[in-house]
């Protein structure tokens, strides 16, 4: 079988994480290729991981508003791929992807990552997005709350299909050497504990709800760091407030970081402050890392974690919850320890690329079928 999956890439994020991830398990039964729109040119990282990866990466050279022409664009890549199936990532490829499917006449999956409404453009296309996933052949869920979202949003329950996100369980077992020095390097006086954030830097994802809780915590606490590996819209915003919170010694923007494997396990804990999710791969990443996490209870983060055994859940917005789950973590070792071997177990158990794989596999041969049904 060949895949095709379209996305819009403008960085390296959960979701080309997942679908590359979904394309590396699947390599020795089925094809995948990668298309991405340019983005001005910042879809080009993107492209690199899928080449270094060994898949066929394509930079498509039309873009939103000209739908169109970049309709027919990628219906012609998908000919010359000689494609199967088609899976996208996000709204633009959503809106694009399904009417190139139909010229082409194969089958359309929807895969949902979550929905952000990071500003009113967003928000309008994601709008349009939930009425557009209607006419998809099956839209997957990457949590189960996620696939009540689209039950909700009108789409038929008979094409939702929940297949959560996944992580490959090789990808630290080899620990990097270093890891805890490059984090403290980014400190001017070296911390005790390190707690850890990554994402982008937008709205969405609370991270002035965490500087504040980090400003509770460092009234107390002297020998505690914070950072965020990530950048993103806000980075001035919150640069700003943490220089008005007095943290400018104690909490770090450290920007994107290409080798954020080394420096993960190397964190005492993560945190998740999000106001909205589907399911956060950094999330999986970190539980399999042996790092405790603090995460908000939102999205498919409740469906992960266990409060209290492999990790901690707060409320959306509470500073003072946050605050202190993750000071309960630091002075508990015994706790610390515990949950550093929970994490892993639970990944390994539930949330490995290779159940993750099987799952897409027989959705996809079931709408193979039922589209070689419809053309005989």
């Amino acid at each position: 079988m060949r895949i095709a999956h379209l996305l819009a890439s403008p960085f390296v994020g959960g979701p080309e994480h997942q679908v590359l991830g979904l394309a590396s398990a699947l390599r020795e039964t089925d094809e995948s290729i990668f298309l991405t729109f340019a983005e001005g040119g910042r879809a080009q990282p993107f492209l690199d991981r899928v080449r270094s990866a060994g898949f066929k990466g394509v930079e498509l050279r039309e873009n939103w508003p000209h739908y169109f022409r970049a309709t027919k664009e990628v219906a012609n890549e998908l000919i010359r791929a000689q494609a199967t199936i088609l899976c996208t990532s996000g709204y633009k490829p959503d809106i694009i992807g399904l009417r190139a499917a139909r010229l082409v006449g194969i089958p359309s999956v929807a895969i949902a990552h979550g929905w952000t409404g990071a500003t009113w453009k967003v928000r309008l296309f994601e709008s349009f997005d939930r009425w557009n996933m209607r006419n998809f052949d099956a839209v997957v869920g990457v949590s189960h709350a996620q696939s009540r979202k689209l039950a909700l949003a009108g789409i038929s329950q008979d094409k939702i299909l929940t297949i959560p996100n996944a992580i490959a369980l090789d990808r630290f077992t080899e620990p990097v050497a270093g890891g805890r020095k490059i984090l403290a390097s980014l400190f001017s006086t070296e911390p005790q504990f390190i707690i850890a954030a990554a994402g982008r830097l937008s709205p969405e994802k609370g991270f002035d709800v965490f500087i504040a809780a980090a400003a509770r915590i460092a009234q107390e606490r002297q020998d505690i760091g914070f950072v965020i590996f990530g950048d993103g819209p806000l980075r001035r915003e919150l640069a700003k407030l943490i220089s008005k919170k007095s943290l400018d010694d104690r909490f770090v923007l450290a920007g994107f970081q290409a080798n954020l494997d080394a420096i993960l396990p190397a964190a005492d804990v993560f945190v998740i402050s999000s106001f909205t999710e589907g399911l956060p791969v950094v999330l999986l990443e970190a539980l399999l890392a042996g790092v405790p996490v603090v995460a908000t209870a939102v999205g498919g983060i409740p469906e992960v974690i266990e409060d209290g055994t492999d990790g901690f859940l707060v409320p959306p917005g509470h500073i003072e919850q946050l605050a202190l789950r993750i000071m309960e973590l630091v002075d508990n070792q015994s706790l610390l320890e515990q949950m550093k071997i929970a994490g892993p177990r639970k990944i390994a158990a539930q949330y490995n690329t290779r159940l993750q794989a099987d799952r897409y596999s027989t959705l996809f041969a079931r709408l193979s079928s039922a589209n070689s049904c419809r053309v005989d």
